[in-house]
């Protein structure tokens, strides 16, 4: 499921055993007061077909054979994924580096009630609270999403005003994007082309029709997107050049980055669906951009130890990708699921930041333009506000 989607469709309004082998076997006895079959006489004769003495049964030697294949496929399944597993664990030990909090570069997704006409001032007043001490500096407001031709109607944002002047009033320097996105072909038949000219150009303008609104920048995340996509680039030229003509941030939400050369060829091959960026293209969508959200969950991790090792490694891979002077933000995931993909008790707020720190203190420790990204508002607990505000703002 996209992103766009589950923030379409969670957001509150106001994924026979096998028969044993053995039963491959009848316990009835096989000597001559035992079953014939098509063919036997029964009395021992031409058309018996039961092995004499010494002989194996055939259905024992189907069975050691399907033994021996069972164990094969296990081998070839489970030694790979215990190799990764273990790895990730490792990854996930030693200390983080003094000094490798928040830099007050960070940002949360907020869910379409913002600007629909469903939150009101006291919600504004209780967001800056929330928001006291932290270092959020970014709110990324989902007012979309965009129609499958790249249009974008004013009636979806119809409250955007209102929003924007409000949290510049009560928390001053924070910033208010627009979260715009939808789903993308090839695979999906009805979704949104990037390949079409005329599709870029819809969303080119309907990019300047909601900055004129007043927001302060926009946040793009088209999903799903496959590596090396040049026309996406294409298209980011576009829309960095218009932001930044007028002085705004251009953000995107990335996918992760593949944890092995090639994977995503790979996984794409198995599954048709890529799932993961090259670190090459990475790169090439980083320096087109002034922000750079990694969307580090949905990892298929089932174990927190795993999931932390494998931020770690992610934080270290973009870090390593991410051109100085674009800001780097890793996902942390304030919300609870259980599916094929994201498992709540693995994939939680503190493996999530204590990850993002051993990347950092591995790879640029020092790293100013660097935060962690809140996904979503509306799905946050008290204990992920609670373990964000102690592990990554070092806050009690």
């Amino acid at each position: 499921m996209s992103r766009t989607e589950r923030t379409e469709r969670t957001e509150p309004m106001g994924p026979t055993e096998p028969e044993s082998a053995e039963s491959a076997e009848s316990d009835e006895p096989t000597g001559p007061t035992g079953p014939t079959g098509p063919g036997e006489s029964g009395s021992g004769g031409e058309g018996n077909t039961r092995p004499g003495p010494g002989e194996e049964k055939p259905p024992r030697r189907w069975r050691r054979r399907l033994t021996w294949a069972v164990l094969a496929v296990m081998l070839v399944v489970l030694v790979p994924l215990l190799t990764a597993g273990t790895v990730l664990r490792v990854n996930f030990t030693g200390d983080p580096a003094d000094g490798t909090y928040t830099r007050g570069r960070d940002a949360i997704w907020l869910g379409h009630a913002w600007v629909d006409g469903r939150k009101k001032d006291a919600d504004v007043t209780a967001l800056a609270r929330q928001l006291d001490g932290t270092g959020i500096r970014d709110l990324y407001v989902h007012s979309g999403p965009l129609e499958h031709d790249g249009s974008l109607p004013k009636s979806a944002y119809p409250r955007a005003r209102w929003l924007i002047d409000s949290v510049h009033r009560e928390i001053p320097g924070v910033r208010v994007q627009a979260w715009l996105g939808d789903i993308l072909a090839p695979e999906h038949p009805e979704a949104l082309h990037l390949e079409r000219a005329e599709s870029r150009t819809a969303i080119l303008r309907s990019t300047r029709e909601i900055l004129d609104t007043g927001y302060d920048g926009v946040h793009f995340d088209l999903e799903p997107l496959h590596s090396g996509d040049g026309h996406y680039l294409t298209l980011l030229d576009a829309l960095h050049e218009e932001t930044g003509s007028r002085g705004v941030p251009l953000s995107v939400a990335a996918h992760q980055i593949d944890p092995l050369p090639g994977f995503h060829s790979f996984w794409g091959a198995v599954t048709g669906h890529p799932k993961w960026w090259s670190q090459e293209f990475f790169g090439q969508v980083a320096r087109r951009v002034d922000q750079i959200a990694v969307m580090s969950y949905d990892t298929m991790q089932p174990l927190e130890g795993t999931y932390g090792g494998y931020v770690a490694q992610q934080t270290a891979l973009a870090l390593e990708a991410t051109p100085p002077g674009t800001d780097l933000l890793m996902g942390l995931p304030f919300f609870k699921e259980n599916r094929f993909g994201h498992w709540a008790h693995a994939e939680t707020v503190p493996a999530a930041v204590r990850g993002v720190r051993l990347g950092l203190s591995r790879a640029d420790a020092d790293r100013p333009d660097f935060g962690v990204a809140l996904y979503v508002d509306f799905a946050a607990t008290e204990e992920d506000w609670a373990a964000y505000r102690k592990d990554w703002v070092n806050t009690p």
